[in-house]
C-alpha cells in the first residue's frame, strides 16, 4: 500500500512539472532552483546576443583581408560603427515598446489589439528606417568626416554605408519582427533566423568580396540580403492566419495613440543606444587626432573582440529579468538575491576570460581580422590597455539590470549611462592631454573601475534592505514604482 502511495506520488510531482515546463511555465519561476532557472531562461538568450555578435564580426575578418586595402577598410568600417548605433538604437526605440504592449496583449487576450501594434510596427518601422536613410544618405560624406573618417578611410565608410543604408528599412522590419516572433511564443524560431543570417552571411561574404571582386560593398550586400531573406520568411510567417498573431487588414495601420506609447517604452533602450553613439563617435575622433586611421581600426577589432564577451553577459542578464521580476513580485526575496549573486558570479567569470584573452594572446584573436603588422601591433598594445579592467564590468552590468527588474528604472538608467557618459567621455578627453594615444585606452579601464565602485555601493544598499525583508512582506521600503505604475495605467488606457 506503501508503495502505491509513493508511486502515486511520483506521478502527481511528474505532471505537475510537465505542468510547469508546459503552458503554466510562469510558475516555475517561483519553486524550481535558482541556478537551474537561469540556466533555462539564460541559454536562449546567450546565444541570440552571441549569434547576433558574430554577425557583425563575419563581416570584419573578411573586409581586413581585403588585399592591399585591408587594414584601412577595416578602420573605414569601424568609422561607420556610430552611425550603425544610432540606425540600432531607432529601431529599439519601435521594436522594444512594440514588444512590451504585444506581450501584454497577448496577455489579456486581447489579440485584435495585437494584430493592431504589429501592423503599427510596420509602419513605423517604414517611415522611421526611410527617413533616416534620406537623411544620412544627403549628408553622408559630412556624418562620416565627422565620426572620424579621413581621406584615406572615407571611401571605404561610404561604399559600405550606401548599401547599408539602401536597406535600412528593411533592418529595422527584420530586427523588430523578430524580437516579436519571440514575445509571441516562438523563441526557437526567432533564434533560428537569428542563426539563419549569420550562417549564410558567412556564406555569403567571401563570394561577394573575393569571388565577385566587390571589395567592402560585397561584405554589405551580403548583410543586406540575408536580412532580406529572413524579413520575408518573417513576413511570410506573421501572415498565417491560423496563428493568433498575425498582420491584420488592413495591411498598413498607423495608430498614433499606439505609436506614442510605443515609443515611449522604447525611449529607455534608445537613450542608452544613442549613448553608445555618441561615446564611438568621441572615441573615433580621439583616436584620429592622437593616432591616425589605423588606431580607429585598432579600437574596431578590440571592439568586435570584446563585443562576444559582452554579449554572453546580456543573455545572462536576459535570463535574470523574468526569474528576479517574479519573485520579487511574488515577494520572495531571498531568491531575489540568490539570483542576482548568481548571475554576478557567472558574469564576472565571463569578463575574467576576456581579460585573460586580451592579457596574453591578444594577436593570435587579432590576426583573424588583418594580416597588416602595423595593425596588429596597435591592436595588441591597445587591446592589453582597454580591458586591463574588463573583469569589473560583469557586475555593474548585473546591478543596472536588477534595479530594472525591480521597476528602479531611474537607478538602472543612471548605471547604464554612467559608465559611458558620466565618466568614460571626460577620461577621454583629458587623459590624450597627458598620455596621447594610451591615454585613450586607459580612459576605459579607469571608467570600469570608477563606474563599478558607485555600482557597488548602490547595489549593497539594495541588497541590505532586501535581506532586512522577510519573505511575504511588503517591498514598499526598497524605493518608488510609481514609474512602473504609470506605464501600466498608459498600458490600461489603450
Amino acid at each position: 500500500m506503501k508503495a502505491k502511495t509513493k508511486t502515486d506520488k511520483s506521478s502527481i510531482n511528474s505532471n505537475k512539472e510537465e505542468r510547469v515546463e508546459g503552458k503554466t511555465a510562469p510558475t516555475e519561476l517561483g519553486t524550481l532552483s535558482i541556478s537551474k532557472l537561469l540556466r533555462m531562461y539564460a541559454v536562449p538568450g546567450i546565444i541570440a546576443m552571441t549569434a547576433s555578435s558574430l554577425y557583425n564580426i563575419v563581416d570584419s575578418i573578411y573586409i581586413g583581408h581585403i588585399r592591399d586595402v585591408g587594414a584601412y577598410a577595416i578602420s573605414g568600417l569601424a568609422v561607420t560603427f556610430p552611425l550603425m548605433n544610432l540606425s540600432a538604437a531607432l529601431g529599439t526605440l519601435v521594436g522594444v515598446g512594440a514588444m512590451t504592449l504585444i506581450s501584454v496583449m497577448l496577455g489579456r487576450k486581447d489579440y485584435e489589439k495585437a494584430r493592431k501594434i504589429l501592423s503599427n510596427v510596420l509602419s513605423l518601422n517604414l517611415i522611421i528606417g526611410i527617413v533616416f536613410s534620406i537623411a544620412s544618405l544627403l549628408f553622408l560624406d559630412k556624418i562620416l568626416l565627422f565620426f572620424g573618417a579621413s581621406e584615406n578611410t572615407l571611401p571605404f565608410a561610404r561604399d559600405y554605408m550606401i548599401i547599408i543604408l539602401a536597406g535600412n528599412a528593411l533592418t529595422h522590419l527584420y530586427f523588430g519582427f523578430n524580437g516579436i516572433i519571440r514575445v509571441a511564443g516562438h523563441p526557437k524560431t526567432a533564434m533560428g533566423l537569428t542563426l539563419f543570417t549569420v550562417i549564410s552571411n558567412a556564406i555569403l561574404d567571401p563570394i561577394f568580396i573575393f569571388g565577385l571582386d566587390l571589395g567592402i560593398q560585397g561584405g554589405a550586400i551580403a548583410t543586406v540580403i540575408c536580412q532580406l531573406m529572413a524579413l520575408t520568411f518573417s513576413l511570410k510567417f506573421l501572415s498565417n492566419k491560423e496563428m493568433v498573431l498575425h498582420f491584420p487588414k488592413p495591411l498598413f495601420q498607423l495608430d498614433w495613440k499606439i505609436a506614442k506609447q510605443s515609443l515611449a517604452i522604447g525611449l529607455g533602450p534608445f537613450l542608452m543606444n544613442s549613448a553608445a553613439c555618441i561615446v564611438a563617435i568621441f572615441i573615433n575622433q580621439q583616436l584620429k587626432k592622437y593616432g591616425g586611421d589605423l588606431a580607429i581600426g585598432a579600437y574596431g577589432i578590440i571592439n568586435r573582440i570584446t563585443m562576444i564577451f559582452f554579449m554572453v553577459c546580456m543573455g545572462f542578464n536576459q535570463g535574470l529579468q523574468p526569474i528576479a521580476g517574479f519573485n520579487y513580485g511574488a515577494r520572495l526575496y531571498s531568491r531575489v538575491k540568490e539570483v542576482f549573486f548568481l548571475t554576478v558570479k557567472w558574469e564576472t567569470l565571463i569578463m575574467s576570460a576576456c581579460w585573460v584573452l586580451s592579457m596574453a594572446i591578444p594577436g593570435l584573436v587579432i590576426r583573424l581580422f588583418t594580416s597588416d603588422p602595423t595593425l596588429i601591433e596597435l591592436s595588441t598594445k591597445g587591446m592589453r590597455v582597454m580591458n586591463s579592467a574588463i573583469f569589473v564590468v560583469g557586475f555593474g552590468m548585473v546591478s543596472g539590470n536588477m534595479f530594472q527588474c525591480l521597476g528602479m528604472v531611474g537607478k538602472s538608467i543612471f548605471l547604464s549611462l554612467s559608465r559611458q557618459l558620466l565618466f568614460l567621455v571626460p577620461m577621454i578627453y583629458l587623459l590624450p592631454l597627458w598620455l596621447q594615444e594610451k591615454g585613450v585606452w586607459m580612459s576605459f579601464p579607469l571608467s570600469d573601475l570608477v563606474s563599478t565602485i558607485i555600482a557597488f555601493f548602490m547595489i549593497r544598499d539594495l541588497m541590505k534592505k532586501l535581506g532586512a525583508l522577510k519573505d511575504g512582506e511588503d517591498p514598499l521600503t526598497l524605493g518608488s514604482t510609481i514609474e512602473q505604475d504609470d506605464r501600466r495605467r498608459d498600458i490600461e488606457d489603450l
